[in-house]
């Protein structure tokens, strides 16, 4: 265990700090698809009530374009907020490749310089592909000690994919590579607020319905100077040297919107998109749902618990409901017939400005 922890070149990580409360209230929410599976360049933008839905195009100028959007099975979201004459961006998760998040970020004029800080909702490769390098490729750009939020150190523990339709490798994140460019990796297993202005959910309580289908196995420990360490890890976790993943370290991300309600970002909701926003009320003490976005994790679910689904989703009552990544076609088909005035279809470079 001494060896794994001078291999593994970490430094303990703090803990973030919890909410204690009110949580704050926020005039402008504007999330930003940053990366997701899909683009559709010609798609309008459109005004909603209390909500701007800017799609992005083409990014023409006065040359033909090199460089297009790219779109990956990964998503990234990056999200502008204000109360008052304050504003904070924040970077949460980063896709499945830094070509991806490089890219994407530059066209869509996103300044690493602005970001006050990252979120990574849990640890699959689609969501922190892209964190290292474009860590690397802006060092020196960066805030010092730009805090990277996490819901516990699983999100450490390398990971095979073992879910259809192939198996292997499923990646690991470099530690000392996040501390070479002055990365302050914090825990955020409890409710804790991000830049004053977002609420990361805390471990996310299996209290609905919603079960996980585990996709991938942990690996506990360290091999080559990376990986996890086991004595940080649940009882249930560090059981054997590969456990399946139950996600408990999967984080959801919140925005109380002045008037409005939460604005919940689920990421890939393996622990259930209800139980994500559950959590996220009971986090805040907010109840009111102003819009849920993010993957639902429903694809690989027979048809009838996607319908459950809905109808979960229809008790609770969000205004939006924004269905990205890994939630899948019969989510969107049902929902569309079913909550059609709730239902938005957003794509790689989409921007949803939310208003007070």
């Amino acid at each position: 265990m001494i060896l794994a922890t001078l291999l593994a070149g970490s430094k303990p990580v703090r803990a973030a700090e919890a909410v204690t409360g009110s949580v704050p209230e926020l005039d402008r929410v504007a999330v930003r698809i940053v990366i997701d599976s899909y683009q559709f360049a010609v798609a309008p933008s459109r005004k909603l009530p209390g909500l701007d839905v800017q799609n992005f195009g083409w990014g023409l100028g006065d040359k033909p374009p090199r460089r297009t959007l790219i779109s990956e099975f990964g998503l990234a979201m990056q999200v502008e907020s204000r109360r008052g004459n304050e504003t904070r961006n924040i970077l949460i998760d980063f896709g499945f490749t830094p070509e991806a998040l490089l890219n994407n970020t530059n066209l869509l004029g996103i300044d690493p310089a602005a970001i006050d800080a990252l979120v990574l909702s849990h640890g699959h490769l689609d969501h922190f592909g892209g964190l290292v390098g474009f860590l690397q490729a802006h060092n020196g750009k960066l805030k010092p000690k730009l805090p990277l939020f996490v819901g516990g150190e699983g999100c450490f523990c390398a990971r095979e994919w073992t879910g259809p339709p192939v198996r292997g490798s499923f990646g690991v994140i470099d530690r000392k590579a996040l501390e070479e460019v002055d990365v302050a990796v914090a825990y955020a297993e409890r409710p804790t607020l991000v830049a004053d202005h977002a609420l990361t959910t805390g471990q996310i309580s299996p209290k609905s319905f919603e079960k996980v289908l585990s996709p991938s196995a942990m690996t506990i420990g360290f091999d080559r100077g990376v990986g996890c360490h086991p004595e940080r890890l649940s009882e249930a976790e560090r059981s054997a040297p590969v456990v399946p993943d139950q996600f408990q370290h999967e984080i959801a991300t919140a925005f109380n919107l002045k008037g409005r309600g939460l604005i919940v970002l689920t990421s890939c909701s393996h622990r259930g998109v209800v139980n994500a926003i559950r959590q996220a009320q009971a986090a805040s003490g907010v109840e009111k749902i102003h819009a849920v976005i993010g993957g639902f994790h429903l694809a690989p679910y027979q048809e009838e618990y996607v319908r459950d689904t809905v109808k979960a989703l229809q008790e609770i009552d969000p205004t939006y409901v924004v269905p990205l990544h890994c939630t899948g076609e019969p989510f969107y088909e049902i929902a569309r017939a079913t909550i059609p005035a709730k239902l938005l279809r957003s794509y790689t470079g989409t921007r949803l400005v939310f208003e007070a």
